[in-house]
């Protein structure tokens, strides 16, 4: 019953069903975003992505919801280690108890005299954060520059090894620096984010990355168990003459490794030049051992396609599978997957089957498809965008790699960037997978506008009376003054970020607002 209703509603569903809620707000660049959700309060999400700051570079920022995606903070930034310095490629988690970690890179990316992975903590869901923690520097690799791409992973299994942090990265790529051989590297931290020991590679003898593919990126995963998984790239002709994709495990944090499976990568990669092509490792979380691969190929000469393969033992791998449905001819790219916590799974991407052209600067769309744990096939496609948006030379250019899906229970988050603003942003879609709907811009839009933000002085709600129960709480939810009219002064209060509470048709919102 539960996918004959699925079915039902997909054959009615259209794009229109579709809603997104446009988070980044930005009137200049902002890219590559990640999502995270609360494991013990699914009205928690945050995400953290790149965007440009006159002055300052690309900046790392976050912004959070406290009411499931419907509402979002004024967007918090980090600060660069070092004046000049810019930043990029963030991704954030909450670990089982709740905090909130964030992974970046900030570094000098003109004469690289410094640069680190860095990580910082925050235990109020995103509205403070402490000082950063070193992951890895350029210091640990002279010549290396192996702070590029770093993905982070937190052990949320309950076992023994549960708050291990994991962070994995590759070589920059910058030839005038970086010499082969190129390697993967791990740093693992064993007390709650508070520091890291030595990164190391995760290749070794009979499976080296190489010294062909310049950056053999990681996608690291965490399987029910606890145990660390990382697949990466390699072409080694000393080991084999076909490229392959190594799989490297631990189930001790990181002190060892093995090497436990690989495959050859049979299928031809796409060869256009600006495909956002990197491939992804994710685990089951109900079931140990249970890996899956989402990865673009490229066999019918089309620019590409998203395929699928699995494994139940961490050992063989099944078949590879196209995921999209579109006919030959037209490109797709950037995708990104996650399994439930019951096994079903969602696999998202950037698609071109509705297009004007062919190749990768054209028009493009947002899908998504589901398999569910007791079915060995996808459902027809669910589309995510609202719009289908036109090509635009910032897409072509770095900045514009991932997007990044959470699936909890029925719900599927997506959140990725474009251009339909005239810049690119960050858009979100929540979507429920039975009935393929979204709720979340209906809702949003419905929510008060308040001015001046931030302010030192008064604010002002529009149209008040829409809303009842209004009242300001701090950061900590410490209750702070009711509000009864169009015009209230918050001149008394401390400098930070408050909560403004609202409830409307009989549900409860807040919104953020910044006091300075």
């Amino acid at each position: 019953m539960y996918k004959l209703l699925l079915g039902f509603y997909l054959v009615l569903s259209s794009n229109s069903f579709c809603q997104n809620l446009n988070v980044s707000n930005g009137i200049l660049f902002n890219g590559e975003p990640y999502l995270a959700i609360d494991p013990n309060n699914n009205q928690h999400l945050i995400v953290t992505w790149m965007g440009f700051k006159v002055g300052q570079n690309i900046i790392i920022k976050v912004s959070h919801s406290n009411n499931g995606g419907l509402s979002w903070s004024i967007p918090i930034e980090i600060p660069h280690e070092i004046i000049g310095n810019t930043s990029a490629d963030p991704s954030i988690h909450y670990n089982s108890n709740g905090d909130v970690f964030l992974c970046y890179i900030d570094y000098d990316n003109v004469n690289f005299s410094n640069g680190a992975i860095f990580t910082r903590k925050s235990t109020d869901n995103g509205l403070t954060w402490n000082g950063s923690v070193e992951v890895i520097s350029i210091s640990d690799c002279p010549g290396k520059l192996c702070i590029d791409r770093p993905w982070m992973v937190i052990d949320k299994s309950g076992s023994s090894t549960d708050g291990t942090i994991y962070v994995t990265s590759m070589n920059a790529n910058q030839p005038t620096v970086v010499s082969a051989p190129y390697n993967p590297y791990l740093s693992v931290s064993m007390d709650n984010g508070g520091s890291f020991g030595t990164p190391r590679f995760l290749d070794t003898t009979n499976y080296l990355a190489g010294s062909i593919i310049t950056q053999p990126m990681p996608s690291p995963a965490i399987d029910a168990d606890g145990t660390f998984h990382a697949i990466y790239p390699s072409y080694e002709t000393t080991q084999s003459v076909f490229p392959h994709s190594y799989l490297v495990s631990s189930n001790n944090q990181g002190a060892s490794l093995y090497h436990s499976s690989s495959y050859t990568l049979a299928m031809p990669a796409t060869q256009n030049q600006y495909s956002k092509k990197a491939s992804l490792l994710i685990s089951d979380p109900s079931t140990n051992g249970h890996l899956a691969q989402i990865f673009i190929a490229d066999p019918n000469s089309d620019d590409g396609d998203i395929f699928f393969m699995e494994t139940f033992d961490t050992q063989n791998w099944t078949t590879p599978i196209q995921v999209n449905q579109d006919p030959v001819g037209k490109m797709q790219d950037m995708t990104w997957a996650n399994f439930n916590e019951y096994g079903d799974l969602a696999i998202c991407w950037r698609d071109r089957r509705n297009a004007s052209g062919t190749g990768y600067q054209t028009e493009t769309e947002i899908y998504a498809r589901v398999r569910f744990k007791d079915s060995i096939n996808f459902e027809p496609d669910l589309p995510i965008s609202s719009q289908q948006v036109a090509h635009d030379v910032v897409l072509e250019s770095n900045g514009n790699d991932f997007m990044n899906v959470q699936f909890q229970g029925d719900t599927l988050y997506t959140i990725w960037g474009d251009v339909r603003t005239g810049v690119l942003n960050i858009f979100l879609n929540k979507l429920n997978v039975l009935d393929g709907t979204s709720s979340i811009h209906e809702v949003y839009q419905s929510q008060p506008l308040i001015f001046p933000n931030p302010t030192s002085d008064v604010i002002t709600i529009k149209n008040i009376e829409d809303y009842t129960s209004l009242f300001i709480t701090n950061s900590k939810g410490k209750f702070i003054k009711a509000i009864t009219t169009a015009t209230t002064s918050v001149s008394n209060l401390d400098s930070g970020i408050y909560l403004i509470h609202f409830h409307i048709n009989g549900k409860h919102f807040s919104k953020s607002i910044k006091i300075l």
